[in-house]
């Protein structure tokens, strides 16, 4: 293995989780702590000590459970992305028709978007980092799998357009974030009726 390769593994590795209450305690203010300024400043505009100083610890006490800050970006990577594929794909109706299975992605995206606006944020500002580890792109790889294969099979049966995958999947996601966005950064109100006109808009858009 190469110095460089012993390097990344190190900078990833996870410390043994802790094993008091309140050991775990401030092992979720520093995760919290980092996710909030992670989204405000992003990782590399992050410095270790001010997680720290968010999270009302030490400096020092973060590298008991990281050993590095991509250590932390890598968990928090992992637990939120692990919680939107759980959100998405649990009983997910396979036997639907292409119109209903996309109904039924749209509108647990949403709930999580409503239920985890951090989280959600955090995802899409770190999606492609190269801090990300290879658990970390292993998970994203895992979710464009699962569009790229439902995409496929609803093309087979002609319910969308028979284009590159990736673009339907760029189509949705780009029009979803956007109107996530729109809605942080504008006011624009996304009540039910909103996402309502725009599950149906994008539909429009993929469908043949």
């Amino acid at each position: 293995m190469s110095p460089r390769a012993r390097s990344a593994d190190v900078s990833t590795a996870r410390r043994p989780a802790p094993t008091t209450e309140r050991g775990a305690d401030k092992r979720e203010a520093i995760l919290q702590a980092a996710l909030e300024l992670f989204v405000e400043r992003g990782f590399h505009g992050t410095a270790v000590p001010e997680v720290a100083e968010r999270a009302g610890v030490g400096a020092g006490t973060i590298y008991r459970y990281f050993v590095s800050k991509e250590a932390l970006v890598n968990e928090l990577y992992q637990r939120h992305k692990q919680a939107i594929i759980t959100r998405v794909l649990r009983d997910f109706p396979l036997a639907a028709s292409a119109r209903e299975q996309y109904g039924a992605l749209w509108r647990r995206m949403v709930q999580y978007a409503k239920d985890e606006p951090l989280g959600f944020a955090f995802l899409e500002l770190h999606n492609h980092g190269s801090y990300l580890d290879g658990e970390s792109k292993g998970l994203e790889e895992r979710i464009t799998h699962f569009g790229m294969e439902f995409i496929r099979q609803a093309q087979r049966r002609g319910d969308l357009r028979p284009v590159e995958p990736l673009l339907l999947i760029g189509i949705v996601m780009g029009a979803f974030i956007g109107l996530v966005r729109k809605s942080a950064e504008c006011g624009l109100v996304l009540d039910d009726a909103a996402w309502n006109t725009a599950e149906q808009c994008v539909w429009e858009a993929i469908r043949v």
